[in-house]
């Protein structure tokens, strides 16, 4: 069996974060997967890995040719309501996904470990849909068969109309903002939300045995601790590996004046820093 192809996108605009060489270092770790930043910065990048690839566009040209392919005017008044798009990166930018057995969408936030260790043949055979989160679809990773089937189905939801044409960020990509109740274990049909997210329509699917999907709780976040990246794996209490560290809550506490010029192949994430 030859090994399916990937490609993660993440767009990008404005400034780029100080996490990002962080993000780029991870990925120079798993060269058998290719990852995208569109982007309308136009500022060196440096260490750029060979297998990251740098895609400059100009958002009102992504929302004018977005909005001649759906039919419809769509809006995107500021860079986070991208985040709703996320589920539709497919449609949008099917020239850069040509060719791949698998897509995916990922944000910049993301310290990454063996891909592939998670992400082997057999299992890349079973889904069509993988979240790595057991309670909901996750914004900050996602990946998608390569099909048509997956990459429209976004439309499948009765409001991405309304989502897509509104300025309103409704956390499409996710769960409409319900993430409290889905931990506790709610289902996501028995709670009350504004749209038909994303998580509607794959539990939907998942449900009524439409598409193979995969909810399992892979990723590392939150305040955790005792997080370490070791050239290339992510590594929880010297016991457990992820596929990859979020950092949706260490960026909101830590903010270093300087970034190493070359990130070291060891280094430890704490709740509140990053060291060595």
């Amino acid at each position: 069996m030859n090994t399916p192809s990937l490609v993660l996108i993440t767009c990008w605009y404005g400034k780029y974060p100080w996490y990002m060489p962080y993000y780029l270092h991870s990925c120079a770790f798993n060269p058998s997967v290719d990852f995208v930043i569109i982007t309308d910065n136009t500022e060196e990048v440096k260490n750029l890995p060979s297998n990251v690839k740098i895609v400059h566009k100009n958002l009102k040209d992504i929302i004018c040719d977005t909005s001649d392919k759906l039919g419809f005017p769509i809006n995107i008044d500021y860079p986070y309501k991208l985040c709703d798009f996320k589920p539709a990166y497919a449609f949008m930018f099917p020239e850069l996904i040509e060719g791949y057995d698998f897509w995916g969408h990922c944000d910049l936030d993301l310290i990454y470990g063996d891909i592939r260790a998670f992400f082997t043949n057999e299992f890349l055979d079973s889904y069509d849909y993988i979240s790595v989160r057991d309670d909901y679809t996750t914004g900050c990773f996602g990946l998608y068969r390569n099909n048509e089937l997956m990459n429209t189905f976004f439309k499948r939801s009765k409001d991405y109309k309304k989502v897509f044409s509104m300025p309103d960020h409704f956390c499409f990509d996710e769960c409409n903002f319900v993430w409290d109740d889905l931990a506790e274990g709610i289902p996501i049909f028995e709670i009350e939300t504004e749209i038909e997210s994303f998580t509607h329509i794959m539990k939907n699917a998942e449900r009524e045995g439409i598409l193979r999907t995969h909810f399992d709780f892979i990723l590392m976040e939150g305040y955790t601790g005792r997080v370490k990246f070791d050239n290339g794996k992510v590594i929880y209490k010297n016991k457990y590996e992820a596929i990859m560290f979020h950092m949706f809550w260490l960026k909101k506490v830590y903010n270093p004046e300087k970034v190493p010029a070359k990130i070291p192949n060891r280094y430890n994430v704490s709740p509140t820093r990053i060291y060595w």
